[in-house]
């Protein structure tokens, strides 16, 4: 298997010690250097002492569950999250995305495919998201340009974003989204796109798309409830809505005057 960018360091969680034996032994032939926890306050144990670089994350865990787990990481600082469900409800598994979860597998799954998953994760996170510019391509300008629109400063090569002045929490993937966005203002894109364009996926789960569309919408819009800027193109997709060139009053990080600071983020 080719390796695009160096290894990494993953935690993986489960407390089936067969998963976790042959999810351990499939990254570790890939590359990775992996570190093992049976339950939720031995991965924070385990985070502790040497932060992960990708943590995969049984959703049903003794005591502490994987929710409960992720909520505990994101509180410590940023890392991606590969969640792993055996459930079948849908609910389960949109709720871990919605408080940050990357992306989720579910049981019984592909190791090899568990491995592209992980591989596919740390690339986006290392190299933003111009690295699978798909059929759009990178959109204008280079792929580090400072992306500037509708009171909106991204930041490629810093990670970083802005609104109006006031920092933008974003998680790797809000962020690879929004960059997309950024760069094609008035192109109605298909979730199948996204996925492919920003995930660096041909497969996976459409509710991702929209899970991530969601929380965005809140952390950049002034009411969530009623989009301005990421607008729903039924039957298609989603279009972020912007002039092509910048706001002329968009300076980085200055404030807009008027408009207030980002409540949601």
């Amino acid at each position: 298997m080719q390796q695009t960018s160096p290894p990494g360091r993953v935690l993986v969680v489960d407390d089936d010690p067969t998963v976790a034996e042959v999810v351990a032994g499939y990254l570790t032939r890939a590359g990775f250097t992996v570190d093992r926890a049976a339950d939720g306050h031995g991965a924070l144990a385990r985070a502790d002492a040497r932060w992960p670089d990708l943590v995969v994350l049984d959703l049903m865990l003794p005591g502490m569950d994987g929710l409960d787990v992720c909520r505990a990481l994101r509180r410590k600082g940023p890392v991606p999250v590969i969640m792993l469900t055996a459930r079948g409800d849908e609910d389960d598994r949109i709720l871990g995305l919605e408080i940050g979860a990357d992306d989720y597998v579910t049981k019984p799954f592909s190791p090899r495919e568990l491995v592209l998953r992980v591989e596919s994760v740390l690339r986006r996170g290392r190299t933003g998201p111009h690295a699978s510019a798909g059929a759009r391509g990178p959109g204008p300008g280079r792929p580090d340009t400072v992306l500037r629109r509708a009171g909106i400063t991204l930041d490629p090569m810093a990670r970083r974003a802005t609104r109006n002045g006031h920092e933008l929490g974003l998680t790797l993937r809000e962020f690879d989204l929004l960059a997309f966005l950024l760069r094609h203002p008035g192109v109605a894109c298909t979730r199948e796109e996204l996925m492919r364009d920003v995930w660096g996926w041909d497969f996976g789960d459409l509710s991702t798309v929209t899970v991530h569309v969601r929380r965005l919408r809140g952390k950049i819009e002034d009411d969530p409830a009623a989009p301005r800027l990421i607008q729903t193109v039924w039957g298609v997709g989603y279009r972020f809505d912007a002039p092509d060139a910048p706001d002329a009053h968009d300076a980085p990080d200055a404030p807009a005057g008027a408009e207030g600071p980002d409540r949601h983020a």
